[in-house]
């Protein structure tokens, strides 16, 4: 019965309430968050019934080609956000530029960061994508921010979250006090807590990494993949069975369902390319480190914690290796050896 669930809009209320300080804002802004992905999942779930699917022939700000849900998913999240009052501007990766708040909308105290649709290419072959966002607050007084201005570390979050669109919808939010999952229940339009206080095992037998990358990988993380490759005849004298779905949020439930690390490492293509990593701080890093850590789970870019990098640049890339404590802290005891 409906009477005996917790909406997520009941949720954000209640834990609204624990704070003497709370203004509503908060809970509004998250409100038009689960709204923006309630429309996103009836996308995804159409798909070619709406002509979704594909190529848009466009490039994002990095020079990926661009899928159309990239782009609906974008606008959706920009027209869902601008209105209501709790922002001060948006950032997104399929964004140059950060997003100011039109004329005419009154500005908030928050700046939201995106990835409308993660693993967007795994749409057009039916496999799980998702949304990722991050929850700043603008600098005091500031109410029309510049790029700068979202350039905060991850410690600075003030909520993290992702929309799972998969088999079922899920949502899973942190803000600083645990992580929780919720499953929209498509009959009633409404978000059921279902999956509370979810944690990461420490020790755990799945790995997820790019393999056709291994030639590319710095001597540590070929040391570690290639003890877990080795199982029970290696120096780990265990199995180890290897994940692999290219979409980050996939790959971080799955973490936080079950256990596990996921490496997304610098190697030498990347750094041939310029680039620090394949996966963004603002828009992917820093907000699934901050879930992983609320799980009791580690993040880092081999040599430091993800969550204490000081921002350069919005579309920054890092190294990413995260989920089950004592495997990431594996990974990097051998970066620190050299």
């Amino acid at each position: 019965m409906l009477q005996n669930l917790t909406t997520i809009t009941q949720f954000i209320i209640e834990e609204q309430r624990k704070s003497h300080a709370a203004t509503g804002d908060f809970t509004g802004l998250l409100n038009d968050i689960v709204t923006a992905c309630k429309v996103i999942s009836n996308g995804v779930d159409k798909g070619e019934l709406i002509g979704v699917l594909g190529s848009a022939e466009s490039e994002n700000v990095q020079g990926e080609t661009q899928k159309k849900m990239d782009i609906i998913s974008n606008d959706v999240m920009l027209k869902s956000n601008e209105w209501a009052g709790h922002l001060a501007a948006m950032g997104s990766e399929e964004m140059d530029d950060i997003y100011p708040i039109p004329e005419g909308y009154p500005r908030g105290k928050y700046l939201l960061v995106f990835d409308p649709l993660d693993g967007s290419s795994n749409m057009d072959v039916n496999v799980s994508v998702g949304t990722i966002f991050s929850i700043l607050r603008a600098p005091e007084g500031v109410d029309k921010p510049t790029a700068a201005d979202f350039l905060q570390p991850g410690t600075t979050q003030v909520c993290a979250g992702y929309a799972l669109y998969g088999p079922s919808t899920m949502m899973v939010l942190t803000t600083g006090q645990g992580v929780n999952g919720f499953t929209l229940d498509k009959d009633i339009g409404e978000f059921i807590l279902t999956h509370r206080n979810m944690t990461i095992p420490a020790d755990t037998g799945e790995f997820a990494i790019n393999m056709s990358n291994y030639r590319h990988w710095e001597p540590p993380v070929r040391r570690y993949i290639d003890e877990c490759v080795q199982g029970k005849t290696g120096p780990r004298g265990r199995d180890f069975n290897m994940r692999w779905v290219a979409s980050m949020v996939a790959e971080v439930h799955r973490i936080l369902t079950r256990g596990g690390i996921f490496m997304y490492p610098i190697d030498e293509k990347l750094k041939s390319k310029g680039q620090g990593g394949k996966l963004r701080l603002m828009y992917e890093a820093n907000p699934m480190s901050f879930i992983v850590e609320q799980a009791g789970g580690m993040s880092s870019t081999g040599r430091e914690r993800i969550l204490d990098l000081q921002p350069n640049d919005l579309h920054q890339r890092v190294p990413v290796i995260l989920g089950s404590k004592n495997e990431v802290e594996r990974v990097v005891g051998y970066h620190s050896e050299g």
